[in-house]
């Protein structure tokens, strides 16, 4: 039994599909299936049952799944520990982020951290919603997780990041005349692109439209986030985004305004309060010294 094997069943485990397994680990489906078959073969049993497109766990599937864990994990320390007396850090993370915050800070973070640490290779997953973040380092997916502020992270480690101001993002040939601020009370007058319930863009908007007592308008609801944007610009809507997100929109030609009052996002870190990896370790170091320098004078 190999460390790529267990690596593999864990892979698939999670993604419930040898092709999204096989994508995110960057292997072939055939090499995969192939070290499946053989940790089968190994163990004596399947591992895995076919359900339409995807894949569930067997009764052996389920037992091994702890066992394989704790298994991957002691090699990580063991890498961990060697890496340490060499002072090299090396391989591979992953990081799941809420779409938003992977622009910023995320984008600005990676930069800065692939110039320190060029050896590292780094994997960044977008989850359903904010909870599925905390949820999918909880589960050993991820090591890093970057989500909204007040989600659930009970056990975690907690990192809070510098405060994104939110501004309103409108069509060209809006009837608004901003550079002015846009008020809750405008903002409700408004058809909005937004993404579905239990989302952050979503939750930023029906928070803000609720402190005034109303409701979304919502003309598009849109799971793919690249959307809204272009959805914007086409005149389907107006919408919500932090100041970056907000800019780049502008840039292509979409009119923004902050909002009265301001209203900010609250972006956290969240790791398991365990031994990280050499780049994982590295990456939080980085995330201290540059939320330190945005508070200094």
């Amino acid at each position: 039994m190999e460390r790529k094997q267990l690596e593999y069943f864990l892979a698939i485990a999670s993604h419930g599909s040898f092709t999204s397994a096989a994508s995110s680990l960057h292997v072939s489906q055939p090499s995969l299936s192939y070290a499946i078959r053989g940790l089968e073969k190994e163990i004596g049993a399947p591992l895995f049952r076919r359900l339409g497109r995807g894949v569930a766990l067997t009764s052996a599937g389920e037992a091994l799944l702890p066992s394989a864990r704790r298994v991957v994990q002691a090699f990580t320390r063991f890498q961990t520990e060697a890496q340490r007396v060499t002072q090299v850090v090396s391989g591979r993370l992953d990081i799941v982020t809420v779409t938003t915050l992977a622009v910023d800070p995320l984008a600005p973070l990676v930069g800065a951290f692939r110039e320190r640490h060029p050896g590292v290779e780094l994997s960044i997953v977008d989850p359903e919603n904010a909870a599925a973040v905390a949820a999918a380092v909880r589960r050993g997916d991820s090591e890093l997780g970057l989500t909204e502020h007040g989600i659930d992270a009970e056990g975690m480690v907690v990192l809070d990041l510098p405060e994104q101001e939110l501004y309103a993002v409108l069509p060209p040939k809006t009837e608004l005349k901003p550079p002015g601020p846009v008020s809750a009370r405008q903002l409700a007058t408004l058809d909005i692109v937004t993404t579905p319930p239990g989302t952050t863009t979503r939750g930023a908007v029906d928070n803000i439209l609720a402190s005034v007592g109303a409701t979304t308008r919502v003309a598009v609801e849109v799971t793919h986030r690249a959307a809204i944007v272009p959805l914007v610009l086409a005149g389907a809507g107006a919408t919500l985004l932090p100041s970056r997100l907000a800019r780049d929109a502008a840039n292509r030609g979409a009119v923004i305004a902050p909002l009265k009052p301001p209203a900010t996002r609250h972006g956290v870190l969240v790791f398991l309060p365990t031994q990280l990896s050499p780049a994982a370790q590295a990456f939080v170091e980085l995330v201290k010294e540059w939320e330190a320098s945005t508070r200094a004078p």
